[in-house]
């Protein structure tokens, strides 16, 4: 009996949602033992459906489901959620990307880690970590918004080791490239001056002095304020999967260079999910390297977000670890962790980076791949793009 409520009220629920400026989608209800599977198909691009949750029909009382783990069910997005309140409603609220470009990440429970090829290189075991909500930048930040971010932080005393660089060809819509960890933390903080936001980062521990000159590894983030900032390890991960569980790529188990830009070399070695073909992709290939591609060239993922693999690989704030148990490692689950707050390695540690860039092979392009580098480094492979909080 108690099931029965609960499924006729929910299918109540999603008929009597308060339409938006766009038509709500479906929202389709499943019972499957003590969980229930709630799809729909998101036919919005860039549009994200944020699901909300309540024990009655009073506005008030609508709050992100944060229970809700994504899952794999046909070809819709799916949340499963648990089954054990006696009236329990559901409905979607449209998230469109902001004014910034930026879309919004719902709160929730998800699956890191690496599932589809069982923990290929020992450092990314599966475990289920909770993200709030938080904005992601749609597009790598490409040349013409960092040195508009650029211009401004050195007229008002700013100083980076790197100038930024990008493609020739389309420059200002090429990533920009050539920057390292710390260029991209201080053009976070200059971009949220810009933007008349709270900066995030500073080099004291009371969060007075704002992170504005020099390479300097003990920088401290205050999490509460409302500017721009670089994605941590499970924000970036989360993202990168679009709502999805489990797969191997942001799209599904396989990779083409129909889907991202990549290096493809079967001659050195072969991957069964690799359907190639071989050689560099031939709309970023060029005379003269980089062979990046204009942001946004291939298709987003069900976040709405383009080149989560390939193209350049991307800045996180975490410093890596391999230490899976770790205090701060997303790895060993939590609420939003950050990362160990130190360089346990040294000169063999470094800052994570993510997705894999244009002269990489499929490997580094799967969700669950890490990579890391000394902070210092910068060359034609690296790049990245904010997130803030919601």
């Amino acid at each position: 009996m108690k099931t029965n409520v609960v499924i006729a009220l929910n299918l109540l629920a999603a008929l009597l949602v308060i339409p938006f400026s766009q038509a709500q989608p479906a929202l389709g209800i499943q019972l499957s033992n003590n969980q229930l599977i709630l799809s729909w198909t998101n036919v919005y691009g860039g549009t994200n459906c944020v699901l909300l949750s309540a024990n009655g029909l009073n506005p008030s009382n609508w709050v992100d489901a944060t229970d809700a783990v994504p899952i794999n069910y046909n070809s819709k997005t799916a949340l499963s959620v648990s089954n054990s309140s006696l009236v329990r409603l559901f409905r979607l609220s449209l998230a469109p990307p902001s004014s910034d470009g930026m879309a919004l990440i719902p709160a929730g429970t998800y699956l890191i880690g690496d599932v589809a090829d069982t923990n290929y290189n020992g450092d990314a075991t599966p475990t289920n970590v909770y993200v709030s909500a938080f904005y992601v930048d749609t597009n790598l930040v490409n040349y013409g918004q960092w040195q508009s971010v650029y211009t401004y932080a050195t007229n008002h005393g700013y100083s980076f080791t790197n100038s930024g660089s990008a493609k020739e060809t389309n420059q200002l819509v090429q990533p920009v490239e050539t920057v390292d960890w710390y260029d991209t933390v201080k053009w976070c903080n200059a971009r949220s001056q810009k933007a008349n936001l709270a900066p995030v980062y500073f080099t004291d521990p009371g969060f007075t002095q704002i992170y504005t000159n020099g390479e300097i590894d003990a920088i401290y983030a205050n999490w509460q304020a409302k500017g721009y900032r670089l994605p941590t390890e499970a924000e970036w991960e989360k993202a990168a999967r679009g709502g999805f569980k489990g797969l191997r790529f942001p799209w599904g188990q396989t990779v083409s260079q129909k889907q991202a830009d990549y290096y493809v070399n079967t001659n050195f070695v072969a991957f069964s999910y690799d359907m190639g073909p071989n050689g560099y992709n031939p709309v970023g290939y060029g005379t003269i390297a980089p062979f990046t591609t204009p942001v946004g060239t291939f298709a987003a993922n069900g976040y709405g977000i383009y080149d989560m693999a390939g193209n350049l690989e991307e800045w996180c704030w975490d410093w890596y670890d391999a230490n899976l148990s770790d205090a701060g490692s997303p790895y060993a689950g939590g609420l939003d962790p950050r990362g160990t707050p130190s360089n346990l390695y040294g000169a063999n540690g470094g800052r994570v980076l993510r997705s894999g860039a244009w002269n990489d092979l499929a490997p580094s392009l799967r969700c669950a791949n890490r990579s890391f580098v000394l902070p210092s480094s910068a060359d034609a492979g690296k790049g990245f793009r904010s997130v803030r909080n919601y």
